[in-house]
């Protein structure tokens, strides 16, 4: 996966991620315009976005273009959902209650 590089930059990530939302439109038959209708973004960003000419996009956009493609689902691989394991105590407070937040004591 391309975000295990911590070499690369988010801009760089971005631009990936644009080349390979252009390979995902084209290889499903969709014009830019039909794409920008569905996704209801502008033309321009979408071009930006396939061309490498952007260097930062919004989650929210991404995920409308994620949908038109078919892979509306996949965000949740972003972070999947942690799992409950008895050697993750730093999950539990002293009285076996869930953690809402992390505090850490003043010195």
């Amino acid at each position: 996966m391309i975000f295990t590089d911590k070499s690369l930059a988010t801009p760089d990530v971005v631009r990936i991620l644009g080349e390979r939302f252009r390979d995902y439109r084209m290889r499903l038959r969709l014009t830019r315009k039909e794409v920008s209708v569905a996704a209801s973004i502008g033309m321009t960003t979408l071009y930006k976005f396939e061309t490498g000419n952007m260097t930062d996009i919004s989650f929210r956009t991404l995920f409308r273009l994620l949908r038109v493609i078919g892979l509306g689902e996949n965000w949740k691989q972003l972070l999947p959902e942690l799992p409950e394991s008895p050697e993750s105590p730093y999950l539990y407070d002293d009285n076996d209650k869930k953690m809402q937040r992390v505090r850490h004591s003043k010195k």
